[in-house]
Protein backbone atom coordinates (compact mmCIF):
# COMPACT_ATOMS: atom_id res chain seq x y z
CA UNK A 1 0.00 0.00 0.00
CA UNK A 2 1.59 3.31 -0.88
CA UNK A 3 1.91 5.59 1.82
CA UNK A 4 4.13 8.44 0.43
CA UNK A 5 2.27 9.45 -3.00
CA UNK A 6 4.58 13.17 -2.71
CA UNK A 7 7.92 11.11 -3.24
CA UNK A 8 5.77 8.46 -5.81
CA UNK A 9 4.78 11.80 -8.28
CA UNK A 10 8.21 12.72 -8.12
CA UNK A 11 9.93 9.48 -8.88
CA UNK A 12 7.19 9.04 -11.99
CA UNK A 13 8.30 12.74 -13.20
CA UNK A 14 11.53 12.09 -13.15
CA UNK A 15 10.94 8.77 -15.28
CA UNK A 16 11.35 6.16 -12.90
CA UNK A 17 9.44 3.33 -13.69
CA UNK A 18 7.23 2.97 -10.68
CA UNK A 19 3.99 2.19 -12.44
CA UNK A 20 3.42 -0.78 -14.54
CA UNK A 21 0.12 0.03 -16.06
CA UNK A 22 1.05 3.69 -17.21
CA UNK A 23 4.18 1.86 -18.74
CA UNK A 24 1.69 -0.92 -20.20
CA UNK A 25 -0.62 1.94 -21.88
CA UNK A 26 2.34 3.76 -22.76
CA UNK A 27 0.84 7.24 -20.70
CA UNK A 28 3.13 10.11 -21.10
CA UNK A 29 2.95 12.49 -18.29
CA UNK A 30 2.09 15.82 -19.89
CA UNK A 31 1.71 18.27 -16.54
CA UNK A 32 1.48 17.35 -13.26
CA UNK A 33 0.49 20.25 -10.68
CA UNK A 34 -1.70 21.41 -7.79
CA UNK A 35 -5.15 19.10 -8.50
CA UNK A 36 -4.33 18.70 -11.70
CA UNK A 37 -3.02 16.44 -14.56
CA UNK A 38 -2.53 15.97 -18.23
CA UNK A 39 -1.72 12.36 -19.48
CA UNK A 40 -1.13 11.41 -23.19
CA UNK A 41 -1.46 7.97 -24.95
CA UNK A 42 -1.21 6.13 -28.12
CA UNK A 43 -4.06 4.27 -29.59
CA UNK A 44 -2.65 1.09 -30.45
CA UNK A 45 -4.23 -2.18 -32.06
CA UNK A 46 -4.55 -3.77 -29.52
CA UNK A 47 -6.68 -1.33 -27.40
CA UNK A 48 -9.48 -1.50 -30.44
CA UNK A 49 -12.41 -3.78 -30.22
CA UNK A 50 -14.56 -5.47 -33.26
CA UNK A 51 -15.50 -2.69 -35.22
CA UNK A 52 -12.05 -0.83 -34.86
CA UNK A 53 -12.75 1.58 -32.55
CA UNK A 54 -10.89 1.88 -29.04
CA UNK A 55 -12.65 0.53 -26.67
CA UNK A 56 -14.78 2.08 -24.18
CA UNK A 57 -12.91 0.63 -20.96
CA UNK A 58 -9.56 1.53 -22.25
CA UNK A 59 -10.25 5.37 -22.39
CA UNK A 60 -12.05 5.07 -18.87
CA UNK A 61 -9.01 3.25 -17.24
CA UNK A 62 -6.74 6.55 -19.30
CA UNK A 63 -9.44 9.06 -17.29
CA UNK A 64 -9.28 7.38 -13.59
CA UNK A 65 -5.34 7.23 -13.63
CA UNK A 66 -5.13 10.52 -14.76
CA UNK A 67 -7.91 11.95 -12.39
CA UNK A 68 -6.23 9.35 -9.82
CA UNK A 69 -2.98 11.49 -9.91
CA UNK A 70 -4.19 14.38 -9.90
CA UNK A 71 -5.80 13.93 -6.46
CA UNK A 72 -2.29 12.26 -5.52
CA UNK A 73 -0.96 15.89 -6.09
CA UNK A 74 -3.42 16.72 -3.19
CA UNK A 75 -2.41 14.42 -0.83
CA UNK A 76 0.07 14.12 2.20
CA UNK A 77 2.47 11.88 3.31
CA UNK A 78 0.56 8.85 5.13
CA UNK A 79 -2.71 9.59 2.65
CA UNK A 80 -4.04 6.59 0.67
CA UNK A 81 -6.92 7.03 -2.15
CA UNK A 82 -9.26 3.91 -3.27
CA UNK A 83 -11.65 4.70 -6.39
CA UNK A 84 -14.73 4.25 -5.17
CA UNK A 85 -17.01 5.53 -8.49
CA UNK A 86 -17.16 6.32 -11.92
CA UNK A 87 -19.40 7.96 -14.13
CA UNK A 88 -18.17 8.39 -17.59
CA UNK A 89 -20.19 9.70 -20.90
CA UNK A 90 -18.67 8.73 -23.89
CA UNK A 91 -19.05 11.43 -26.80
CA UNK A 92 -17.63 10.44 -29.81
CA UNK A 93 -15.77 7.17 -31.08
CA UNK A 94 -11.85 7.13 -32.16
CA UNK A 95 -9.60 4.92 -34.19
CA UNK A 96 -5.94 6.30 -34.59
CA UNK A 97 -3.50 8.89 -33.03
CA UNK A 98 -3.58 9.92 -29.73
CA UNK A 99 -5.72 10.37 -26.06
CA UNK A 100 -5.09 13.12 -24.26
CA UNK A 101 -6.82 13.44 -20.60
CA UNK A 102 -7.36 16.67 -18.97
CA UNK A 103 -8.22 15.71 -15.51
CA UNK A 104 -8.69 18.16 -12.28
CA UNK A 105 -9.35 18.03 -8.34
CA UNK A 106 -13.26 19.56 -8.41
CA UNK A 107 -13.04 18.58 -4.45
CA UNK A 108 -10.47 16.95 -1.58
CA UNK A 109 -11.54 17.00 1.78
CA UNK A 110 -10.68 14.47 4.75
CA UNK A 111 -11.92 11.27 3.54
CA UNK A 112 -13.60 11.78 -0.11
CA UNK A 113 -12.17 13.16 -3.25
CA UNK A 114 -14.04 14.27 -6.56
CA UNK A 115 -12.32 15.05 -9.83
CA UNK A 116 -13.02 15.21 -13.61
CA UNK A 117 -11.16 14.45 -16.52
CA UNK A 118 -11.74 15.24 -20.32
CA UNK A 119 -10.85 12.88 -22.95
CA UNK A 120 -9.83 14.08 -26.56
CA UNK A 121 -7.96 13.42 -29.35
CA UNK A 122 -5.35 14.94 -31.45
CA UNK A 123 -7.71 17.42 -33.24
CA UNK A 124 -9.57 18.16 -29.48
CA UNK A 125 -12.58 16.59 -30.36
CA UNK A 126 -14.10 15.22 -27.15
CA UNK A 127 -14.48 11.47 -26.86
CA UNK A 128 -15.13 10.81 -22.91
CA UNK A 129 -15.88 12.59 -19.80
CA UNK A 130 -15.45 10.96 -16.58
CA UNK A 131 -16.13 11.96 -12.93
CA UNK A 132 -14.77 9.83 -10.03
CA UNK A 133 -15.05 9.83 -6.57
CA UNK A 134 -12.03 8.51 -3.87
CA UNK A 135 -11.91 7.53 -0.76
CA UNK A 136 -9.08 9.32 1.28
CA UNK A 137 -7.86 7.04 3.95
CA UNK A 138 -4.56 6.73 6.69
CA UNK A 139 -2.53 4.01 4.72
CA UNK A 140 -1.37 1.74 7.59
Amino acid sequence: MMKDYPSYLLRLLQGEKVNPFLDFLQVEIRELGEGKAVFSMPIRRAYLQGAGYVQGGIMVALADETIAHAVMTRLTVGEGLMTLELKSDFLAPVKEGNLIAHAQVFKKGRTIAIGDCLVKDEDERNLLRVTATFMIFRAE
